[in-house]
């Protein structure tokens, strides 16, 4: 009779798959859409200017890549992005560590947060553009706004879901309030101040595309315009795989930090 494999032996194989399977199964789905988005257009006769064939869009997204205008709208939606993502993470893990802490701060500053996420973000684009010009600046407010929430409540709900337990053995330890964040509160909510960060960036960057769309002279939401303005389909759908690559990118940096920062949470991935 031959042994069953020890369950650590499944746990390690399961594993393995687990990881190689998105590496498998994202380009056989990929390349069955590609395959039925040029079956469709070639059979149904649809018009290029409604949507080209994806050949058409490879090709338009390469002479893109070959073009330095297109780098620098590029650079200038990178630029808004991140610097937006930076104050927004900045002030919202702040201000939620303070919330989570200070019970009258929250109840203070709770109906005023709230009431400025019910108010439609894309309604406030004009008024900051008349405020701060068609400029890059506009565009960094729009993306800080839309990536505070999510990055604050994630960092209060982080630091109010520590267990009282733990943080009852660090008083008695005579641990300051400081040693208590610091080796407690801090590290045990940074996998929900991550979590903020992952939504963050995402919204960050459709922020600072919007911007773009309403009231920009640079970026690729504005390059998106222009070539709808143009009727240039082919390249519009090349601006947009654009987009989806650095969000993409963006996305999976902050997840890459996620497995420096919390390697031993579950959220960082199965472990054997």
């Amino acid at each position: 009779m031959t042994a069953k494999p020890a369950p650590a032996q499944f746990a390690k194989r399961f594993v393995t798959m687990d990881g190689a399977l998105p590496w498998i199964t994202t380009p056989v789905l990929l390349a069955v859409l590609i395959l039925i988005w040029d079956s469709y257009v070639r059979y149904a006769g649809v018009s290029p200017l409604i949507l080209p064939r994806p050949g058409a869009v490879w090709t338009a997204w390469l002479e893109m890549l070959r073009d330095p205008r297109a780098w620098h709208h590029t650079w200038m939606t990178v630029y808004a992005t991140l610097s937006g993502f930076a104050y927004a993470s900045v002030i919202g893990v702040v201000l939620g560590v303070l919330i989570a802490r200070l019970r009258w701060l929250e109840l203070t500053l709770n109906p005023f947060i709230v009431a400025t996420q019910v108010i439609p973000k894309v309604a406030l684009v004009p008024l900051f553009v008349l405020w701060f010009g068609f400029g890059v600046t506009s565009k960094v407010i729009v993306a800080a706004v839309l990536a505070f929430f999510p990055i604050l409540t994630n960092t209060a709900m982080g630091v109010k879901s520590i267990d009282e337990g733990h943080r009852d053995v660090m008083v008695s330890l005579n641990a300051t309030r400081w040693q208590v964040f610091r080796r407690l509160e801090f590290p045990s909510a940074l996998p929900f101040i991550i979590t903020g960060l992952e939504i963050g960036i995402v919204l960050a960057i459709i922020g600072a595309v919007v911007g773009e769309y309403l009231g920009g002279n640079a970026g690729l939401g504005h390059l998106l315009i222009a070539r709808l303005n143009a009727f240039e389909t082919d390249q519009m759908f090349a601006v947009l795989i654009h987009m989806s690559l650095l969000g993409f990118i963006f996305y999976f940096a902050i997840g890459a930090l996620r497995k420096m920062l919390v390697p031993w949470h579950a959220s960082a991935g199965p472990r054997v």
